[in-house]
């Protein structure tokens, strides 16, 4: 066994793995008590019509959890995940990505009664860089994923835990790797529970036992050094999910394999090559051959048109230094498809159905892979609605992908002058020459948006996003690609973070109705949050601050009307869920990675403190 396992009295159950250094990169170790806590109940928080409607609903939920039907996660069931209020099924929530719960028993006139329920502490190394993930929630047992793909099966009532996996790692690939070793979380479906690796794979575990099914080698990380770190998503009975690639000179695609199996059904390759002699034709000579992009999040699923949207990674190099003749020079000419775009899939075959790319060529690292794909009806029409990291916000026809309005987030920006509300076409773009950058370039790598994912209300008609305010100095440095005898990192610049030309850098929460971008609220964080937001029916807004607190906003006024200190910064996601007629809120904590440690020397008063330590923190009213 790879871990000793030991559970606290009073139901705070705690994992501890051995202390030594080779303890990540050995096989999982997995237990389950011969007679575990069976999460009951089951009752629908401020849904079920009257005191009999909840009875029978409890006794159908403690039969299915007699029979074993409590672990199913069908296809059906993921459609209909709006209906399911007491469970959080996939990462965003449902395939529409609101991340929003139904539930209210938790409401704006009883929230600062909130009181920990348990916490769950996985420590190092799985907390290295924080919790990134968002937890999963399905009839009464949550799901937690951490760094090296590390897995458990939590009681939600207790956090007792029920099982874990820790699967073995290349260590060796790790230290080539700069955006490692965190996982942002996991799908479940079809009886099991799916997790990405940093060394290429994709794994199925059973959902029962956290035992492995079977494992997937998708990338030859070996050669091409990414990998996995973001969610799978569960389509029918296919496993979606898309590589790493943007900085690092290769060729990112998104996979989709068999739910039974692991075997690959079909995948799509986000830079133009010869299965693609239209997008090959917009790259200049072989830079095809190293353009990047991937789809390192996680997409959006339309049932009725059966598309998966998915975002695209930036290319490679990240920063371009030919200037305004980008489309005959420098290291990619051409506009670069797919990169920096929002892709239509098929969801059966993979077949590109439409595309819209954002950002032309990106010489800026301004992709699409941050955040969510929302997906919402107006007026009979289907939108999708993206933020990209840039600042500028697209909302979109999702059955052909033209341009119905966009609008900038963002305050501060001048690697453009705004968007075009008819065409979606940036004015006046500022294309990167070689050499020093003066005085500012605005926003910073780290972006307006993050891939941190915002939340909707569908109540109040209100999309929350947390925006970046910050520049930093940039340098344009001309680079090779190097491939040989394995992909290294490709930026093609050196930068600096620092503030906005009228002061410190900061972040705010906005609420904005998403398609026409009107600003109903905005409310300031000194140090700009970095972890994804819940929206909930108690006309709530839950946010993780990277100063330690998790706050609790009136959705209608941003009102901050409750404040935890988790004792660590935010970058994981908070979902709500209920046990035995009980309403949760957990939350992911703990800080680290390229743009935390950033922070950390940006804000050295505020940050300075922060270790590498996580936790996931569960809240209920006494």
């Amino acid at each position: 066994m790879a871990a000793t396992r030991r559970l606290v009295k009073g139901g705070g159950a705690q994992l501890r793995p051995r202390r030594d250094r080779g303890a990540a990169a050995h096989g999982f170790a997995e237990r389950r008590p011969e007679q575990p806590h069976v999460p009951g109940g089951g009752k629908m928080i401020g849904h079920t019509k009257s005191k009999t409607a909840a009875a029978v609903l409890g006794v159908l939920v403690l039969v299915a959890l007699a029979t074993g039907l409590a672990w199913a996660v069908d296809p059906s069931r993921l459609v209909n995940a709006e209906k399911d209020p007491n469970s959080w099924l996939s990462y965003n929530g449902t395939y529409h990505a609101w991340r929003y719960s139904s539930l209210g028993q938790i409401n704006r006139s009883n929230v600062g009664n909130l009181k920990v329920a348990w916490i769950f502490q996985p420590g190092m190394p799985a907390t290295e860089h924080g919790l990134e993930g968002t937890p999963l929630a399905v009839d009464g047992v949550v799901y937690v994923s951490g760094s090296y793909s590390r897995v458990w099966a939590l009681d939600g009532a207790t956090g007792k835990v029920l099982w874990f996996n820790y699967p073995k790692i290349d260590m060796q690939l790790k230290a080539r790797q700069t955006h490692v070793p965190y996982n942002r979380g996991l799908a479940v479906g079809h009886g099991q529970v799916y997790v990405g690796t940093i060394d290429g794979r994709l794994l199925a575990l059973d959902i029962k036992t956290g035992k492995q099914v079977w494992e997937s080698q998708l990338v030859d990380s070996k050669k091409e050094t990414v990998g996995f770190t973001g969610a799978p998503l569960v389509v029918k009975d296919l496993i979606l999910i898309g590589s790493q690639a943007g900085e690092w000179p290769t060729r990112g695609r998104i996979f989709a394999v068999d739910s039974k199996t692991g075997k690959e059904r079909w995948k799509f390759w986000t830079v133009g090559g010869p299965e693609d002699p239209k997008a090959q034709a917009t790259w200049g000579g072989d830079s095809w051959k190293t353009g990047g992009g991937g789809g390192w999040t996680t997409g959006s699923y339309d049932p009725d048109l059966n598309l998966v949207y998915w975002g695209t990674g930036n290319p490679s190099p990240l920063y371009d230094w030919a200037g305004g003749d980008w489309m005959t020079k420098g290291p990619r000419p051409g506009v670069n498809l797919y990169i920096t775009s929002i892709v239509a899939l098929d969801a059966d075959t993979g077949k590109l159905n439409w595309y819209f790319q954002e950002l032309p060529h990106d010489p800026w690292d301004f992709d699409s892979s941050v955040g969510e794909m929302l997906l919402l009806e107006r007026d009979g029409k289907k939108l999708l609605v993206h933020a990209n990291k840039g600042g500028p916000v697209f909302v979109l026809d999702r059955t052909n992908g033209k341009v119905q309005n966009a609008y900038m987030g963002n305050r501060v920006f001048n690697f453009v002058k705004g968007v075009d509300p008819k065409t979606g076409k940036v004015i006046d773009p500022w294309y990167p020459t070689e050499g020093k950058v003066h005085p500012w370039f605005c926003p910073w790598i780290a972006g307006a948006y993050s891939w941190n994912s915002g939340a909707y209300n569908p109540k109040a008609g209100l999309w929350y996003k947390i925006v970046q305010e910050g520049c930093m100095d940039l340098e344009i440095v001309r680079t090779t690609p190097i491939t040989e005898p394995y992909a290294q990192l490709n930026i093609g610049a050196n930068f600096n973070f620092k503030g906005t030309p009228d002061g410190p850098a900061y972040g705010h929460l906005d609420a904005r109705e998403p398609v026409t971008g009107a600003l109903k609220w905005s409310v300031n964080y000194p140090v700009p949050p970095l972890g994804s937001l819940l929206a909930t029916g108690g006309e709530l807004v839950f946010l993780g601050d990277m100063e330690g607190r998790v706050h609790a906003h009136d959705a209608e006024t941003g009102q901050d009307l409750w404040s935890f200190n988790n004792g660590s910064g935010h970058r994981g996601g908070i979902i709500s869920y209920a046990v035995g007629g009980k309403q949760y809120v957990a939350v992911a904590s703990g800080t680290g990675s390229l743009v935390a440690d950033a922070y950390a020397g940006l804000y050295p008063e505020r940050l300075g403190h922060y270790a590498y330590s996580a936790a996931v923190v569960v809240f209920t009213l006494p």
